[in-house]
């Protein structure tokens, strides 16, 4: 099992495909232990190897975006900086998705 840090493969297609609406869906970061599997394959959230533990829920957190923007020549998205308080529990790797459409890998 990895973690490799990636742009998934399926969300690069989705977005050719108009699937995703940064300004209205909902976007949430899980948090993953290192015997995950996650990588540019990764086509949706899994509970398969999820961390846990106090002070964090299964499916993670939601993720407050900003844009969809611009700056010279790139577009981009931005997401709030998310916080687990009071949390005991270890994570390797995360994965941000979108809940509002089936769950769908983003990175």
């Amino acid at each position: 099992m990895a973690i490799t840090q990636a742009l998934c493969t399926s969300f690069k297609q989705e977005l050719l495909e108009a699937i995703h609406d940064f300004p209205n869906d909902t976007f949430k970061i899980a948090l993953y232990t290192s015997a995950a599997s996650l990588d540019a394959a990764t086509t949706a959230y899994t509970t398969s190897n999820e961390a846990s533990g106090t002070g964090y829920t299964a499916g993670g957190n939601t993720l407050s975006v900003t844009g969809p923007t611009t700056s010279g020549t790139a577009a981009f998205v931005d997401f709030a900086d998310t916080v687990w308080n009071s949390a005991t529990f270890t994570a390797r790797g995360a994965l941000i998705y979108n809940s509002s459409k089936a769950n769908r890998a983003v990175a």
